[in-house]
């Protein structure tokens, strides 16, 4: 049904002939097949909710549960220029993204392990290590992806695929959230550290279904690999490149505010309130549900109105929510934080959803794996240097931070808004 509902598609698409829809149809599938079992094991490995928790509950020490989202989020984007270099001298980079999903399996299993054979700080550790490990081979999928997925699906299809494997991910871990909520899943560590284990082994088989994907050999005569110079050149020749990383660094806002809204809450989440800890996910997984479709099929019409209409709304869940803080000292009950967790998250989906579509709509000369390297380093540090924002709301207090968070939103709206339509360059 899925197939048929795809082939029909792809025929109606403007200027595809009845070949090239089905020629196109199993590249579709196996780009769907592979993003959801990858976005599913995601969701499984959490280290927001589900390392944390996990870490937690096996005493690890609080600085190295807290340097688990810098690890994770910095540690995938930070060696995507160095990964750049070789992927764009290789003329099939399916076999990095591939590569990247296999290694990131073997360290959730490893991860799996270290949590049922050790405890306290050798069981922190080892999972750090492990996760410094999969991020590295995380930043491989994500600096090769965009260029593949370019030179396999025709536009029009692109944001349409992230989004619809998003959902159905999103679907699965509702499920693992809600059986975690009512207690169907043990509130104990081997059961968790099984949803791990089961990341894993999605990981692998994504592997294995994404190397079987039909690649055209790319082409590797590009000389700006030979130096650091040439490499950020783009930064200084492209203008669109620039305004893109302008917006997207002003909208990672986005993805900092959701522990922010937690804590103002003043609810802990531990090991002891798992229950709390399902609602969040619940949240959390039910927003990409109702939105990542929606997004995905937005940013396939135009990517730069999906950011702007997500960072505006961004700007606007952030800034009540740090009005009610102002106002009352916090966020009420955990159902209230609940609220502002999944309206904050469907706006996260959509800037995901708009940046990754432009920069892969994005005329880049045949560069795409460098624009996406260069792009995602720069994110990468302002990322590590967001490990401020705690600081400041030592200081200043969370509801402010929060409402600096709304202020860097609207000013990445009105950066989206500069943005070309790659979708449609000649409008």
């Amino acid at each position: 049904m899925i197939a048929k509902t795809l082939h029909q598609r792809l025929v109606n698409t403007k200027d595809m002939t009845q070949q090239e829809a089905q020629d196109e149809a199993p590249r579709f599938l196996r780009h769907l097949t592979s993003l959801t079992a990858s976005k599913l094991a995601d969701g499984l490995i959490d280290p927001k909710l589900i390392l944390s928790w996990l870490l937690t509950a096996l005493g690890a020490p609080g600085y190295l549960i807290g340097a688990l989202v810098p690890v994770r989020e910095a540690g995938a984007l930070l060696p995507q220029l160095a990964l750049s270099r070789w992927i764009e001298a290789s003329r099939q980079r399916k076999w990095f993204w591939a590569g990247g999903s296999a290694i990131q399996g073997l360290c959730a299993l490893g991860i799996a392990a270290a949590a049922m054979l050790l405890s306290g700080t050798a069981a922190g550790v080892a999972v750090i290590a492990l996760l410094v490990l999969l991020a590295v081979a995380r930043s491989a999928c994500s600096a090769s992806y965009k260029d593949v997925l370019a030179r396999t699906l025709a536009k029009g299809t692109r944001g349409t695929v992230s989004g619809s494997a998003g959902t159905l991910a999103a679907i699965a871990v509702f499920g693992f959230a809600a059986l975690l909520s009512i207690g169907a899943i043990p509130n104990e560590v081997w059961a968790i550290a099984s949803a791990i284990a089961l990341a894993g082994a999605l990981w692998i088989a994504a592997a294995l279904v994404f190397a079987g994907l039909e690649e055209p050999d790319a082409d590797t005569d590009d000389a700006s690999l030979t130096d650091l110079a040439a490499i950020v050149a783009p930064l200084a020749e492209d203008s669109e490149l620039r305004h893109y990383i302008a917006a997207r660094a002003l909208l990672i806002s986005t993805a900092l505010a959701p522990p922010f809204l937690v804590l103002l809450s003043g609810q802990q989440q531990s090991g002891q309130q798992l229950g709390n800890l399902g609602l969040l996910v619940l949240a959390s997984s039910f927003a990409a549900i109702v939105s990542s479709y929606v997004w995905g099929r937005l940013s396939d019409v135009s990517s730069k109105r999906t950011l702007a209409i997500a960072g505006g709304a961004s700007a606007l869940v952030l800034g009540v929510a740090a009005l009610v803080g102002l106002t009352t000292g916090g966020l009420g009950p955990s159902v209230m934080v609940a609220g502002f967790v999944f309206t904050a998250q469907i706006s996260y989906e959509g800037v995901r959803a708009g940046r990754k579509t432009h920069l892969t709509d994005m005329d880049t000369d045949g560069r795409k794996s460098l624009y996406t390297a260069l792009s995602n380093t720069m994110i990468g540090v302002l990322l590590l240097a967001g490990g401020g924002f705690g600081l400041l709301a030592d200081l200043v207090g969370v509801a402010w931070v929060l409402l600096v968070f709304a202020a860097m939103s609207a000013a990445g709206t009105a950066a989206a808004l500069t943005l070309s339509e790659v979708q449609h360059p000649d409008t």
